[in-house]
């Protein structure tokens, strides 16, 4: 298992630093990330809906070439000591949506450097969990046998959705997940403490962590001249991509430090802001 992650942390290092080189000079958009989420999310949903066997969708399949798979194959079976390391590097060509996702931000970043660490942060973190499903197929493999493949189906729906779903924080639909959640429980009160006006300028500052943005909805006043502060405080992963769809701001944050953004006079309304895969959102609220 070590060779195979060693392997998978190399390989998707190196396709990082491409990224980011071929990043600094073409800059994915946020329409054109936002139409890559939902492609990804869909084609996902579509697998596993295709391994649930669902009517209509049974039938559909993709599969490597031949070739490619005699090598995984062998190397899957290979007792040679490198071989899991080989195996572990191949990785970089399966698709994934959430990989696409993060080789997105990769090449938003506009930096070799930027985009090794994110490739790296990705793999590093979700070493621990691929370590736990394998362990969990061997033995499921053994006593569930035609269970795991409705079991695989589910997890791989799931993940669809959930891709899916980014796509539509990003492109600020109605049908995203935060946004009826919001409907259902209704807006709550935005957060007035992080505001400040000085000489008739306003300052709103938000912090962004690893995993989330705070405060979520922030409550702010119209017709001021207005800068968005996001302070980074080990911000690590996606939460970096830092995107305002409405302003056309696309941020990469320092993992410490500020980013100061300039949002001009302010009207009446609310500017969402999020991730770049759309998975951590907020809002500012203009009254």
């Amino acid at each position: 298992m070590t060779g195979f992650l060693v392997g998978k942390l190399v390989s998707h290092a190196l396709l990082g630093a491409l990224l980011g080189t071929v990043g600094s000079v073409v800059q994915l958009s946020a329409g054109v990330r936002t139409w890559l989420q939902l492609l990804a999310g869909g084609l996902i949903m579509v697998f596993g809906l295709a391994q649930l066997g669902v009517p209509g969708f049974r039938n559909i399949t993709v599969e490597p070439p031949l070739s490619w798979m005699r090598f995984v194959r062998n190397r899957s079976r290979s007792r040679a000591t490198f071989a899991p390391t080989v195996l572990g590097v191949a990785t970089v060509l399966l698709p994934c949506g959430v990989t696409l996702s993060v080789e997105a931000l990769a090449l938003a970043s506009g930096s070799a450097l930027v985009g090794v660490a994110i490739m790296a942060m990705f793999v590093l973190g979700t070493s621990p969990l691929f370590v736990v499903l394998g362990y969990a197929a061997r033995k499921a493999a053994a006593a569930w046998r035609g269970r795991l493949s409705v079991l695989t189906g589910i997890v791989v729906l799931a993940t669809g959705l959930y891709t899916f779903n980014g796509g539509l924080e990003l492109a600020g639909s109605p049908l995203a997940a935060s946004h009826i959640a919001h409907t259902v429980a209704g807006e709550s009160p935005g957060d007035e403490s992080v505001v400040s006006v000085v000489e008739g300028k306003q300052t709103v500052r938000i912090t962004a962590r690893t995993g989330y943005y705070s405060p979520e909805n922030v409550q702010v006043s119209g017709g001021l001249p207005t800068t968005l502060v996001v302070h980074s405080e080990d911000a690590r992963g996606c939460v970096r991509a830092f995107l305002v769809p409405e302003y056309n701001v696309e941020k990469i944050l320092p993992v410490e430090g500020e980013t100061r953004i300039d949002l001009g006079v302010l009207q009446s309304g609310t500017i969402a802001y999020s991730c770049g895969m759309g998975m951590y959102t907020g809002t500012i609220t203009v009254a």
